[in-house]
């Protein structure tokens, strides 16, 4: 059970860690990303510095291949572990771990020395498999919280510290605590790596959506 578990998560990762703003705005800008706007590889910098079609491009592939992840964990999981059934603790384990893994490796790809994006995409398309009515939810929140702030980052985090409490309350079916546990984990993440743009806020630095200065 230990290597199906190894193996799932090294197959979320590698899955997770694909560049995609990277590659998207390399293939179809010849820029490299990181040197242009706030050198992220997230949707919010390349829809700044790539326009509206790669943005929503990069958003909706990094939700994919986060949703994509906790799909092939539970796969993986019910390959490498025949003996357990649909739902039960070690197939949520294998999807919790997938959806963790999945969203180091777009914060930590392998593939840019270990220098990636912030989770949020990513994190949104493991919340909507792991807790479908949670991560929705948490989108709402962010509709709301950037609607009134017009800062992308106060959403962000916003809605990442909200879905904790909303997958509390709205747990898809057989929950175990450690999935809920790998839940908070994730959105915590997801906060701390915006540690730069609370520092800017805080400071007043911070760009609202739609201004030329960096977030």
């Amino acid at each position: 059970m230990i290597l199906a578990y190894i193996a799932i998560a090294v197959a979320a990762y590698f899955l997770g860690s694909i560049p995609v703003g990277y590659l998207l705005v390399r293939i179809f800008r010849r820029q490299d990303i990181r040197s242009v706007g706030s050198g992220n590889i997230g949707a919010t910098n390349v829809l700044r510095t790539g326009g509206m079609g790669l943005g929503a491009a990069t958003f909706l592939l990094d939700v994919l291949k986060g949703s994509s992840a906790v799909w092939l964990g539970g796969a993986l999981g019910a390959w490498l572990m025949p003996s357990a059934s649909p739902s039960t603790d070690p197939l949520r384990r294998a999807e919790a771990l997938a959806a963790l893994f999945a969203v180091l490796g777009h914060m930590f790809t392998c593939w840019l020395h270990f220098h990636g994006g912030k989770g949020v995409a990513t994190g949104f398309g493991v919340f909507l498999v792991a807790s479908p009515w949670a991560a929705l939810a948490a989108i709402g929140v962010f509709a709301v919280t950037f609607a009134l702030s017009r800062y992308v980052s106060v959403g962000s985090i916003v809605a990442a510290i909200s879905f904790m409490v909303f997958a509390w309350f709205f747990p898809p079916g057989p929950h175990p605590a450690v999935f809920y546990a790998v839940e908070c984990v994730i959105a915590l993440l997801i906060v701390v790596k915006h540690h730069q743009n609370i520092r800017r806020l805080f400071n007043g630095a911070e760009a609202r959506f739609g201004a030329k200065k960096p977030a």
